[in-house]
């Protein structure tokens, strides 16, 4: 998964297949006995469940989805996804499903919800039955989970089908279509397509991996392919709410070509056949990024495509997810495996999963060229400093915010930098696993790197979509294999520990560390902008909408001691009304004023002034360089030449 969350500078699988790793200290999901995934699945390839969803209201924000599911005469229970694969937690949208009937012959069947598993309808299946027609209406919008607008829609398929209780995934089959309102195009990595009008089919697929291939449509579509050798292929698939974000800039989408070639060079092999970037371009649907083996769903703003500012900010959106193919969907954690969507995942391992890809995403976003190579510095330093920032830091480790995935990744309320969040280990992630790069080219001579060590986890050899399970001490082992280091001790250290600061040993032995000044970051000024925000958080603590709605306040800076709040909306600064230029003026000002800052501020319909005795001036991240050492991230960074 890819997430823009407000301030931190960072960015949710399922498996085709699974294959054992030689040697494994734990067994697939395959081999472990599992209660809840035993019944024998009756949606079986010659006789799978049908699925056409109408997609012709996308439009109006609802779908029509009409199943016919095998059944068996007597009790029968059909559930609704609950776990959702690169989503990471129990997200499944339940209260998406309205208006659902169940019937067979004709005949209207009642059905019960489970009193206990919400996400569990029973049904008495009559005598001489063997099919229920299932039908429900889709709701596609609500708070923050905006799916379709009058020209894009996404569709996850998780979110439109029910299912046989307690099968196997890899065991359903389905056989799904839909229905395009008129004029629209789509993407999917789902195979043998026939189109008949607006009608699509499909071939028969297993429920795994139908999930894993969300379909994008819209009215305004663009379809390019990026790289093709023989059979395989990698498209991009855009579709936007206005024709004219499709107008992609040359210097822009040509960077794109570059991904398959440097990914290939970075993991050594290729796990996929037909690989689809799906990206919708609206504003109203936002930003994310959710990894599938054999595509991605990617949603960004309008002019993401257009603008140079956004591919500075979020660049890495399809880098990020098109890396999961190879660290994610092809190598997971063995925990991340359940047999269907009603167990829970156990997250601890995304320090690897999402941590170590949020570095090969940005990585892969400078190697290509979306971002220059030679900014990556600006760029880290954002990401150092936030971490460094952190009051949470102080009493939580980093192995919290990934067992507590699933829940963190809910989580919208204020302090987010006291309670910690599932980006941390994103964001902290692209440290430790830096320092895991910089390390193994010290100590090798610069013969080796953590593209040698991803060439033993995720390359050679070449295979379709199928999935290899991990343990913590299988990642240790092929890390030493690359360099001999205990790097048991090292990642408890840094992940399962409480440090008060992140990993600065990667920056110093890449030849670089940290300052703070006056100069605005290139990077901080770019999201400001597409966020309409002002940073003033490593000076008076405080974050703000360009209205003056304050976002965040950090624990013990100034503002903090003057009892700022978020949500309270400055109105005047040292008496002047609130501006991103009039609170530049203050802090400057005030680095040779012996008075506070003095910011009026309004709160629940009561207004106080508040005094903010700071004077240090703007203050903003940066990375200078160590004189004497070699520029390591500038070897990083550069673009593989094979």
């Amino acid at each position: 998964m890819r997430l823009r969350l407000p301030r931190a500078v960072f960015v949710l699988s399922l498996c085709f297949g699974v294959a054992e790793l030689a040697g494994a200290a734990r067994p697939s999901f395959a081999q472990i006995p599992e209660p809840n995934a035993s019944a024998t699945s009756l949606a079986t390839q010659s006789n799978p469940e049908t699925l056409l969803l109408d997609g012709r209201d996308a439009g109006r924000g609802i779908m029509q989805s009409r199943m016919t599911i095998p059944v068996s005469p007597g009790p029968f229970t059909l559930v609704y996804p609950q776990w959702v694969p690169g989503e990471h937690g129990p997200t499944g949208p339940l209260g998406n499903i309205s208006q659902l009937k169940m019937s067979a012959g004709g005949r209207s069947l009642a059905w019960l919800r489970d009193q206990v598993d919400l996400y569990a309808f029973h049904v008495d299946v009559p005598a001489g039955v063997s099919s229920l027609d299932v039908s429900y209406t889709v709701l596609l919008n609500g708070a923050g989970d905006v799916m379709s607008t009058r020209n894009v829609a996404i569709v996850n398929w998780n979110r439109v089908l029910l299912y046989q209780q307690n099968t196997n995934s890899h065991a359903v089959f389905f056989r799904p279509s839909i229905i395009l309102p008129n004029g629209w195009s789509y993407g999917t990595a789902l195979s043998n397509p026939r189109q008949s009008g607006s009608r699509v089919d499909f071939g028969e697929v297993p429920l795994n991996m139908l999930v894993d291939s969300p379909l994008d449509c819209g009215r305004y579509y663009k379809h390019v392919q990026l790289w093709r050798n023989g059979n395989a292929v990698q498209m991009l698939d855009a579709f936007a709410d206005k024709p004219q974000d499709l107008d992609f800039p040359a210097d822009i989408i040509g960077k794109y070509h570059h991904m398959v070639p440097q990914a290939l060079a970075l993991y050594g092999a290729r796990h996929w056949y037909d690989y689809h970037a799906l990206l919708t371009l609206s504003d109203a649907i936002g930003f994310q990024g959710i990894e599938h083996h054999q595509s991605s769903d990617n949603r960004a703003p309008d002019d993401f495509m257009t603008k140079p500012n956004e591919q500075l900010a979020g660049g890495d959106l399809i880098t990020h997810e098109f890396s999961h193919s190879w660290n994610g969907k092809y190598r997971r954690p063995v925990d991340l495996i359940q047999p269907n969507f009603q167990l829970p995942e156990h997250t601890e391992l995304l320090w690897v999963y999402e941590g170590m890809n949020q570095y090969l995403g940005d990585l892969l976003s400078f190697r290509t060229g979306i971002r220059q190579p030679k900014k990556y510095p600006e760029y880290l330093a954002t990401v150092y400093a936030s971490m460094d920032y952190e009051p949470g830091r102080a009493t939580e480790p980093l192995i919290d915010t990934a067992t507590g995935a699933p829940y963190l990744y809910q989580e919208r309320g204020e302090y987010p930098e006291i309670r910690r969040t599932a980006g941390d280990f994103y964001t902290e992630g692209e440290l430790i696993w830096l320092d895991v790069d910089t390390t193994i080219r010290e100590m090798s001579g610069g013969k080796k790197s953590l593209d040698t060590f991803l060439h033993a986890y995720a390359g050679p050899p070449e295979t379709g979509p199928i999935t290899v399970p991990y343990t913590r001490e299988q990642i240790e082992g092929l890390l030493d294999g690359v360099v001999h280091y205990d790097w048991h001790a090292f990642f408890q250290r840094e992940v399962y520990e409480v440090t008060p600061h992140p990993p600065t040993s990667a920056l110093q032995r890449a030849g670089w560390r940290i300052v703070y000044n006056g100069k605005p970051n290139e990077f901080m000024t770019a999201r400001d902008a597409l966020e309409h925000g002002i940073d003033a958080w490593y000076s008076l603590g405080l974050t703000f909408t360009s209205d003056g709605t304050v976002r965040g306040v950090r624990e013990y800076s100034p503002a903090w001691n003057a009892r700022m709040a978020p949500g309270m909306k400055v109105a005047a600064v040292d008496g002047q009304s609130f501006s991103s230029d009039v609170l530049d003026y203050a802090l400057k000002t005030g680095q040779h004023a012996g008075a506070p800052i003095q910011l009026l501020a309004e709160q629940n319909g009561y207004y106080a002034t508040y005094a903010v005795n700071y004077h240090g001036g703007p203050k903003f991240p940066h990375l200078v360089r160590i004189p004497g050492r070699p520029d390591m991230l500038a070897q990083i960074m550069a673009a593989s030449s094979r």
